[in-house]
């Protein structure tokens, strides 16, 4: 019996079946019976460093001796606030930015929307409060985020919408954003998106979509919110996706990566364009959480940047990504596999729509076959069914080569008991 309820899960399914994680090193975690997985999917796709970092305990251990946290309300705040705000704000592609910092990568859609819908009337043009999202898409679970979500599973039920004034286009269709510009530019605040989109099935961008949703905003005059929670702090080869694909937000919203997991920690780096009427006393953003800026989890988070600055391992991703991406695409040889996708080291196994169709099942028993083999993964329902592997960035070659075997094993497996073999 378990009195804890997981997040995403069949709760009727999990009393017998946890499997409790008690520690990390590496790419390697292990549960309370000893078992050794490896962590395909970094957690949550955030564990970038690995796990088992002592230096980044050793940092918040320090922090938290000295002070734990302290209200960053009004005019107070900590020396490890005021130095990350400053590191992020000089790592970050938009020139000038100022950050607001959350708790996590909700946290920061909310806020970034709120802000955004704040922004145009501080500056006369109340009209503007439409936002505009993808189809796919994930952003959060809170209200704004279930909202400009493009899953609709994640949406029933709650006698929507959650919030209005929002609006989707289909995933990759510029054409379909510029005829809406076209027509409602007037009342559009602002387009947000996933430089790779995660949870809707691991999807990267086509080719220059995203310069061109960046000309479409800068034309029409709507303001663009780059969602880097997951591809942020160098996923997919550079510190920000957006660089990666060539495009500069007004916005960015982050999280995840920032701290690799190891303290609560997001936020969201502003243009000077939209902080100005506030820093200028012209209007008030009267927004703000109990946590923002936590002085133990901004020094986990200067301690995790430090590693990632020191180790290049936003250059080790974009090294491994041809090497992913190569060994991850062999897998299309299971008559269950349609294709696969990669971006850095983030990657999908994209399973069969007919085969899902013919056994929705598939899915979940392809997770539990490789939990058996020691490899975790999560499946994503956003495009049909996709296998998530998105591993820490320290992996190596070999240990690509192990998490893949294992997954090909387990679809092998699978696929013969349920006969698609």
């Amino acid at each position: 019996m378990t009195n804890f309820w997981h997040g995403y899960a069949d709760m009727s399914l999990v009393p017998g079946n946890e499997v409790v994680i008690n520690r990390g090193e590496g790419v390697w975690i292990y549960d309370t019976d000893g078992r050794r997985y490896l962590d395909a999917t970094a957690a949550l796709w955030y564990c970038n460093v690995g796990h088992g970092r002592q230096e980044i305990a050793d940092a918040v251990a320090k922090q938290m001796a000295q002070l734990a946290a302290y209200s960053t309300m009004g005019f107070t705040t900590t020396p490890p606030t005021v130095e990350l705000a400053d590191r992020l704000t000089g790592m970050a592609p938009i020139d000038d930015a100022v950050v607001f910092m959350t708790t996590g990568g909700s946290d920061a859609i909310e806020t970034g929307a709120k802000l955004i819908r704040r922004y145009w009337n501080a500056v006369g043009r109340p009209e503007k409060r439409i936002i505009v999202a993808r189809e796919l898409s994930y952003h959060g679970m809170n209200a704004w985020g279930t909202e400009l979500g493009g899953l609709a599973s994640n949406n029933e039920g709650y006698g929507g919408p959650l919030v209005p004034h929002v609006l989707h286009v289909p995933t990759h269709d510029t054409g379909a954003v510029a005829e809406l510009f076209e027509r409602e530019a007037d009342q559009i605040a602002a387009f947000v998106g996933e430089p790779v989109i995660g949870s809707g099935g691991v999807v990267p961008p086509e080719d220059g979509y995203w310069p061109e949703i960046e000309r479409l905003c800068r034309v029409h005059d709507v303001l663009l919110l780059a969602d880097e929670v997951i591809t942020g702090f160098g996923r997919v080869g550079r510190d920000f996706g957006c660089q990666h694909y060539g495009f500069t937000p007004d916005v960015i919203a982050f999280a995840k990566g920032v701290t690799s997991g190891y303290a609560p920690l997001g936020g969201i780096l502003i243009s000077p364009r939209i902080r100005e009427p506030f820093w200028k006393g012209e209007a008030a953003f009267r927004h703000g959480y109990t946590y923002s800026g936590h002085a133990a989890s901004c020094a986990a988070a200067l301690a995790n940047l430090a590693i990632i600055e020191r180790e290049d391992l936003a250059s080790r991703v974009a090294g491994l990504d041809p090497v992913l991406a190569g060994r991850v695409g062999r897998l299309v040889s299971h008559p269950v596999v349609d294709g696969t996708r990669s971006a850095g080291l983030l990657a999908a196994v994209v399973l069969s729509e007919d085969a899902l169709q013919e056994d929705p099942g598939l899915l979940d028993a392809v997770v539990r076959a490789a939990l058996k083999r020691g490899i975790i993964t999560i499946g994503l329902r956003g495009a049909y069914g996709v296998l998530q592997i998105s591993p820490p960035f320290i992996i190596t070659e070999a240990e690509i080569d192990l998490m893949l075997s294992g997954l090909s094993e387990a679809i092998a497996e699978v696929s013969a008991e349920r006969g698609f073999a």
